[in-house]
């Protein structure tokens, strides 16, 4: 494994390896992933490999500060395949020491020996989706576990050294209540995870959630119903305050965590910096060039790695403010204007008078420190404010 202690002279880099599979698809997920032959997964790892070290090569000068293994779900893989990954990943790139190494994993495919595993073999972040406490939830959702199955794992990671968890919860769920989501926030408080990402569900075209949800005139009789605006509302309200009580800090919309357990994969992704993709449908930005893998599993495992990039963009300088907006708006710090008059040559007031303004004047947006934010008001009508900014 190439190691380096210091960063200051090397460039930093982020890398995501996805794995597509998983054990069946949840009702209301839109991402790549899919049942896959055991041959068809073979030929995948391989050419996954082939790609990392494609990567490794092209990017020599980088020190990597960031791993994630995403889906799909990773942790359907054997431990020795996710172990020889990781270590493909060390062994070609230039990896930190202290590197924050995350893999996603369902509750319905670890067990206490794959993660003691996948700890020694230096994988030290775990983010486990357990979106609901309740059992009946669950099922709605179409997950292949229980809560008592999500309980096992968690204590098992826990055993298995694992010092650094995010646990995955889902609000405005079909049947779900106010008493609900609560027990859901109370239970999973009580085990005292490093990090906690609390998002809504949000309906999303193509999923079975969809054909049910998606189309107010169609007929849903026999489904349970969504939570009303309000409802969805008071929940969204009651995890900040339950979260906020309990300790954990929100430092992204969806995000919380106890102090220095923030995300530092994701908080890369915010701040835009450098990171690549690995795997079908992966996405990469690298010098404010954008570009997505194939998702195309044919072109994949017939075809090499400069075949596999698609949608290859170079961002325009105003496609750069709009993410440097948007994203950094999503971040409880918010867009440093010292930072931004750097990189752009004018400073955000000058650039967008009336929506500063506006947003300044009715609470929305705050000015402190030196910084540009969301208020508590604005939070509440992120999307609306954020799409300000778009030219």
């Amino acid at each position: 494994m190439k190691k380096s202690k210091g960063c200051r002279e090397q460039r930093q880099l982020s890398i995501y390896v996805h794995i597509p599979f998983c054990l069946q698809k949840c009702h209301y997920c839109d991402f790549l992933s899919f049942r896959v032959s055991e041959d068809e997964k073979k030929q995948y790892l391989m050419k996954l490999q082939d790609e990392i070290v494609f990567f490794a090569c092209k990017y020599k000068g980088e020190i990597v500060t960031t791993i994630f293994f995403g889906g799909g779900t990773p942790t359907i893989l054997k431990e020795e395949e996710l172990n020889d990954l990781l270590l493909t990943v060390k062994e070609s790139f230039t990896v930190a020491e202290d590197a924050e190494i995350t893999i996603e994993a369902n509750p319905g495919t670890i067990s206490r020996q794959k993660l003691k595993c996948l700890r020694s073999a230096g994988f030290n972040r775990i983010s486990i989706g357990l979106q609901s406490a309740q059992d009946k939830e669950l099922i709605e959702l179409g997950r292949v576990h229980t809560y008592a199955e999500f309980m096992e794992g968690f204590r098992a990671a826990r055993e298995a050294g694992f010092d650094n968890i995010n646990i995955d919860l889902m609000s405005a769920l079909p049947g779900q209540t106010m008493e609900s989501y609560g027990e859901t926030l109370t239970s999973v408080l009580a085990l005292r995870p490093e990090h906690i990402s609390a998002y809504s569900l949000i309906i999303e075209e193509g999923t079975l959630f969809w054909g049910r949800y998606g189309d107010t005139t169609l007929h849903t009789e026999g489904y349970p119903l969504l939570p009303s605006e309000d409802e969805e509302r008071l929940m969204y309200q009651r995890t900040e305050d339950m979260l906020s009580k309990a300790g954990y800090e929100r430092y992204e919309i969806s995000n919380y965590a106890r102090k220095g357990k923030e995300c530092r994969h994701n908080s890369r992704y915010w701040q835009r910096k450098n990171y690549i993709g690995l795997g079908l449908g992966s996405s990469s930005c690298y010098d404010n060039v954008r570009w997505k893998n194939t998702d195309k599993m044919t072109l994949y495992l017939t075809g090499s790695p400069e075949q596999y990039q698609m949608e290859k963009t170079c961002l325009t300088r105003e496609e750069q403010i709009e993410e440097t907006l948007f994203l950094g708006l999503r971040l409880m710090e918010g867009v440093c204007l010292e930072e931004f008059l750097e990189k752009f040559g004018k400073n955000i007031h000058e650039m967008y008078p009336d929506v500063i303004d506006k947003y300044v004047s009715n609470g929305c947006l705050v000015i402190k420190d030196g910084r540009l934010k969301l208020s508590k008001l604005g939070i509440d009508v992120s999307n609306l404010v954020m799409s300000e900014f778009l030219f």
